[in-house]
């Protein structure tokens, strides 16, 4: 009998394994795994990340309060599980794949006093555009998009052949997380307006990385600590 039939398993079986090995791997990384972080954002937000940048959500403070926006997708079944065994909250969608659902389980959310988390290029790309989609969250929640990103030096990294090439840690990891100014959205913005915060959200994560990568030294030593280890 070919192994392939020996080792098959149900997708079911596989979300379990994967996501139960994701999870003992961040458990232990947390002792290895040190990140700072610069302008964090005191108030109620919806942060916006590259695809290939959501790792970063393990290095930012209030975990337990925050949404993250997953794709229904068999890969993001593994992430969603993994993700709910960390503390953290998961509505499920994208744009091709029960969106308008996600939208309003995170709306609501948002409505209730929550965080929220989406990457506005994801599920598919194409990389570094962002969707238009989480600036009609914040137009009908009324909650503020603060753009976030990080950069680390270490060597440590296994970059996936992935349309974005996502970016997982292996080793000890320095990481600085910066967050952006919030951008508010008005609750009778049009079309033309909705474009223009769109484009400045995509802007303003490219100027953050930009920054991040090249003044690295200094916010590591005047970034904010990370308290929450859970």
């Amino acid at each position: 009998m070919p192994l392939r039939k020996i080792f098959k398993m149900s997708h079911e079986t596989q979300t379990k394994i994967y996501s139960k090995l994701i999870v003992l791997y961040f458990n232990f990384k947390k002792y290895f795994f040190y990140s700072r972080s610069t302008n964090i954002p005191q108030k109620q937000h919806i942060l916006a990340m590259w695809h290939a940048h959501q790792c970063g959500i393990y290095g930012i403070e209030g975990k337990k309060n925050m949404n993250v926006m997953i794709s229904r997708s068999k890969d993001g079944d593994i992430i969603a599980s993994a993700a709910k065994s960390l503390g953290i909250n998961t509505v499920r969608g994208s744009q091709s794949r029960g969106g308008a659902v996600a939208a309003l389980e995170m709306i609501e959310a948002l409505k209730a006093g929550q965080n929220g988390a989406i990457t506005i290029d994801g599920p598919r790309g194409p990389k570094r555009i962002v969707k238009k989609g989480i600036v009609e969250i914040a137009k009908i929640s009324g909650v503020p998009i603060v753009p976030m990103t990080w950069y680390s030096p270490s060597w440590g990294f296994f970059k996936l052949k992935t349309w974005d090439e996502f970016r997982f840690p292996l080793n000890c990891i320095k990481m600085v997380i910066l967050y952006g100014e919030p951008i508010y959205v008005k609750p009778d913005a049009t079309e033309d307006e909705i474009e223009v915060h769109r484009k400045a959200i995509e802007d303003e994560l490219n100027a953050l990385y930009s920054r991040v990568k090249k003044d690295f030294k200094h916010l590591w030593k005047t970034g904010q600590k990370l308290k929450d280890r859970t």
